[in-house]
């Protein structure tokens, strides 16, 4: 029996693990598609989104490996027992129940203050998080003006936050493992003085019921410790369930890939605070199949939150975009993303080959069509130098490119990508005259066919690329109402 129980034990375990790991990965996944179908308009922080998809979704593990388990044995094993206690002493199994009924009284009490402590655990966690990873990718910035000692103690102060709030959960678990140590030991008390205190007391099944009380109370203790494991995944699914719950996008999807597109914008307003002036206040345009349209203009002018409703980050608040004469907002937003490429200003470069970089942008492109893209972007010309060309290793710990090279290898994705429109956000930002020509020169390739628009403050891409149209205050300048065929 001691073998078999054993045995049953490590197979119990291996098979909570094993649900817990399932439902971390499922969850993580409907995590983190959930925050890409949000994108950049999400207004979440990058420490809080990175502590959704690991910490959150980590602290569930504990709901679905034990406490689904667990409270199914607290229920059913403790039940066994009284019966078998019941069998032998009629009385002794009635301490038992009474015991029992009042372990959740007992749960009920602690458990709330411990819901109420995770929740506010995780909240500071969050916090800690979202403001180191902030600090660090701003570190430069805060030695340059001399911060780095302030922030530091403000860091030290939400760690001592988070420290407080992890003791005071602890505390409340400590309080419920005391309350459930003095009913066993109650219980214990109770059955040794019915059996040798009282007159009738039957010492053989004294013996038996109090051989028992351990039984009994061993499932209601894996209970609490998967207890409180609950009440920290209730404190984790806080934040988790507005974004699982969201209904998922809507909209139409696109049959085929358009072989030319036209976009329009009519009247079109969008704002991302109501306290302020609108992006974007009655903004009209056209650009044909085939143009390339340069847009110019002071920044908050606009420029960028014309790319962003065309990426479908953004929906107009009024007014109408067209593509190829139908709403663009009927489509759905990774329908958008599906029809368009974009570059901004600084590419990321991830941890991978050149070769990955280049085909993260159509994953089963072939090496041909990767190397094309290459050679179309002049990625080659500066890989030839590498130590092992397109296969370099660059990105975080990798070889380092310059900002010219980083943007020519965002061309080689929009040139493999092959796309009929084309989105770019300030394309020669921070780069050199010569670099600047150089890119504008493969810019020009890459338009050449395709309908663009383009953001951008340089005076040499408005004089190369395209027609340019100025935009102030969220409209075309000069004209509160204007349509430009």
């Amino acid at each position: 029996m001691a073998a078999l129980g054993a045995g049953l034990g490590l197979a119990q375990e291996r098979a909570q693990l094993a649900a817990g790991e399932a439902a971390r990965t499922r969850l993580r996944d409907l995590t983190f598609a959930r925050l890409l179908a949000a994108g950049p308009a999400d207004p979440r922080g990058v420490g809080e989104r990175a502590s959704l998809v690991v910490d959150r979704v980590e602290a569930l593990d504990g709901y679905f490996g034990r406490w689904l388990p667990t409270a199914t044995l607290a229920l059913l094993a403790p039940l066994l027992v009284i019966a078998a206690a019941t069998w032998a002493d009629p009385q002794s199994g009635l301490l038992l129940a009474i015991a029992g009924l009042l372990y959740p009284f007992a749960m009920a009490a602690t458990g709330i203050g411990a819901a109420t402590a995770s929740r506010r655990q995780f909240e500071s966690l969050e916090r800690l998080s979202g403001r180191f990873l902030d600090r660090m990718r701003g570190l430069p910035t805060l030695v340059l003006f001399n911060r780095q000692e302030a922030e530091a103690e403000a860091l030290g102060e939400a760690a001592d936050e988070l420290r407080v709030r992890t003791m005071k959960v602890l505390r409340v678990a400590f309080l419920s493992g005391t309350a459930l140590e003095l009913l066993s030991a109650l219980a214990l008390a109770c059955i040794a003085w019915r059996h040798g205190g009282l007159p009738g007391g039957d010492p053989t099944a004294g013996l038996f019921c109090l051989l028992l009380v351990p039984a009994f109370f061993a499932p209601l203790r894996a209970f609490a410790a998967a207890y409180h494991e609950r009440m920290a995944a209730a404190g984790a699914a806080a934040a988790l369930a507005p974004l699982l719950l969201e209904p998922e996008p809507e909209g139409l999807l696109l049959q085929e890939m358009p072989p030319k597109v036209v976009v329009t914008f009519t009247e079109v307003r969008l704002s991302y605070d109501a306290a302020r002036a609108p992006a974007l206040d009655g903004l009209s345009f056209r650009v044909n199949a085939g143009e390339t349209l340069v847009l110019a203009g002071p920044s908050g002018a606009g420029k960028s939150s014309v790319l962003r409703l065309l990426m479908g980050f953004n929906r107009p608040e009024a007014g109408r975009i067209a593509i190829n004469g139908q709403d663009a907002t009927a489509l759905r937003p990774a329908e958008l993303r599906r029809i368009s490429s974009y570059i901004g200003q600084k590419p990321h470069l991830f941890r991978a080959s050149l070769r990955e970089n280049i085909r993260f942008a159509r994953p089963e492109a072939t090496a041909a069509q990767v190397e094309a893209a290459a050679r179309a972007a002049r990625v080659a010309d500066f890989a030839a130098g590498l130590p092992q060309g397109l296969d370099t290793l660059v990105g975080e710990g990798g070889w380092g490119l310059s900002g010219g090279q980083a943007q020519r290898v965002a061309l080689a994705r929009a040139f493999l990508r092959d796309t009929p429109l084309v989105l770019l956000d300030e394309p020669t930002a921070h780069l050199d005259p010569g670099t600047e020509a150089e890119v504008i020169d493969s810019l020009l390739k890459l338009c050449l066919g395709r309908t663009a628009i383009i953001a951008s403050h340089s005076a040499a891409a408005r004089a190369r690329l395209g027609r340019v149209l100025e935009i102030s205050g969220g409209r075309v300048a000069g004209s509160n109402r204007a349509i430009q065929a």
